[in-house]
């Protein structure tokens, strides 16, 4: 957007920011800004003045000393790949947005203590690689991992498909950097696992979306490298006996099962039509399938031989109706794209109604027995898609639209599938949102499904630590005191 459009008092606010940053990470031409205002879904359009990309943490600490001085409008932003608008300006063009893009390094990494300090604009993939590098091993794993920062990933409280065994990123986090809106630091980088001095603050800030501070650098817990992976795939009749499935696994396994991921055929069918290179692993055709890893570090456990002993039973006990299991490295990561790309694909199905819901456990089968033919029922011909981490109880409830539809008129029922799916989802105590956050998404959701009391404290905490409601303006709660300018 044009500066000339704009106060007279932002030429001002550019000259003092390019003055600290260089006029090479403060963005103002519209072609340079495109890709911070636009989100992966294309849900959220954003406008924005100006983009500044600090390279250390003290940047970040002027930089928010004076927005809060002169009551400009911040939204943090990492890998921009939320997928509720959490790290999107607003149409108003008079937000900044600060990308950590260039807070990137690794600060250090103890592999005998198995703890790495990282600053928040690491790509996921990076710590990945260098906790491998290490003999270590860092077990958040999702499908933008490539492109996703820790910053965002403990922003958002990111979860993806090794929380079976190892939790998500509140979890993985022994301490946090944190910018306050005010220019104040707190500097609560602590790696120890025992800390009983009070209250702990890093769980303010994780899964806050950036509304209440900026996470600038974690300290983040490793763990020891698996030596071995197996991973099957498995055909099911019911919801039910790919449940009984994941408890028979977790009664052999325990802590070894890594993985436990559910797919409905028609996801399937659509990988299977729209992903390079995939192929069905199963001869036949199965209602449902699953995905089950398991995870060995010690060469005293036989993983091949534990899983096929799993495996055994689940015949017998007519659980499953058909199962592989990888032969190869390879092949496993070939039955895990699979299951990574079936969010994509539907993009090639035409318009989609997502939901990113968890019930208990146990309740996954009830849930899909009353939420598929609820939205069957709603929309006539149209294609649900439940997929997701059966073993930690999040499925992502997606609905594809009716084939031939107007994907316009499909999605104009929206609000209507979003109230029977999450109806059936507080029934059960369950949550409206298990990973991905509220952002603006879910935000005007919030007030239906949290406790009254929970949802005051939560705007009061907002007060206390952003009291000019500079933070991420209307994100997560729409606080009155946030504005835009």
């Amino acid at each position: 957007m044009s500066l000339s459009s704009l106060p007279s008092s932002f030429d001002t606010h550019l000259g003092w920011f390019e003055t600290l940053l260089g006029p090479d990470h403060c963005l103002t031409v519209d072609s340079d800004i495109e890709r911070y205002c636009r989100e992966p879904r294309e849900k959220f359009p954003g406008r924005c003045w100006l983009v500044v990309r600090p390279g250390n943490r003290d940047e970040v600490v002027q930089i928010m000393a004076y927005a809060f001085q002169h009551n400009l409008a911040i939204v943090p932003q990492g890998g921009n790949t939320g997928l509720v608008g959490g790290q999107i300006p607003d149409e108003s063009g008079l937000q900044i947005v600060i990308s950590c893009e260039r807070l990137n390094k690794i600060r250090s990494l103890d592999p005998v203590g198995n703890v790495a300090i990282v600053e928040s604009g690491v790509l996921l993939e990076s710590l990945q690689k260098a906790a491998k590098d290490a003999g270590r091993f860092f077990p958040l794993a999702l499908g933008s991992q490539g492109s996703c920062q820790i910053g965002g990933n403990l922003s958002t409280n990111a979860g993806g498909t090794g929380v079976l065994a190892y939790g998500n990123m509140r979890d993985l986090a022994l301490g946090l950097e944190v910018v306050l809106p005010d220019g104040r630091i707190w500097n609560g980088l602590r790696s120890l696992r025992k800390d009983n001095t009070g209250y702990d603050l890093k769980h303010l800030f994780m899964g806050a979306e950036g509304t209440l501070g900026i996470i600038t650098a974690a300290s983040l817990k490793l763990f020891p490298a698996p030596l071995d992976q197996q991973v099957a795939f498995a055909g099911l009749a019911t919801a039910q006996k790919a449940l009984d499935l994941f408890s028979l696994a977790q009664s052999h396994a325990s802590s070894m099962l890594t993985g436990f991921e559910l797919m409905p055929r028609m996801g399937m069918d659509f990988v299977l039509a729209h992903l390079d290179g995939a192929r069905d692993p199963l001869a036949g055709s199965h209602p449902w399938y699953c995905l089950v890893e398991i995870s060995t570090s010690s060469p005293a456990v036989d993983g091949p031989a534990l899983l096929e002993a799993i495996f055994a039973q689940a015949f017998e006990q007519g659980i499953i109706d058909d199962a592989t299991l990888a032969q190869s490295q390879q092949q496993g990561m070939d039955f895990w794209a699979l299951r990574h790309g079936m969010s994509e694909v539907q993009k090639r199905e035409g318009g989609s109604i997502k939901h990113d819901i968890s019930v208990p456990v146990s309740q996954i089968p009830a849930f899909l027995d009353q939420a598929v033919p609820a939205c069957q029922a709603a929309i006539p011909g149209c294609r649900p898609v439940p997929f997701g981490h059966m073993g930690d109880g999040n499925l992502h409830f997606n609905i594809s639209q009716p084939v031939g539809a107007d994907k316009a008129d499909f999605l104009a029922h929206w609000d209507n599938i979003n109230d029977i799916v999450h109806a059936i989802v507080v029934e059960m105590d369950g949550s409206i949102s298990a990973e991905h956050g509220i952002g603006t998404l879910k935000r005007d959701l919030l007030p239906g499904v949290k406790d009254p009391v929970e949802l005051a404290l939560m705007h009061q905490i907002k007060q206390m630590l952003d009291p000019k409601g500079i933070m991420n303006p209307q994100k997560v709660l729409a606080h009155p005191s946030d504005h835009s300018s």
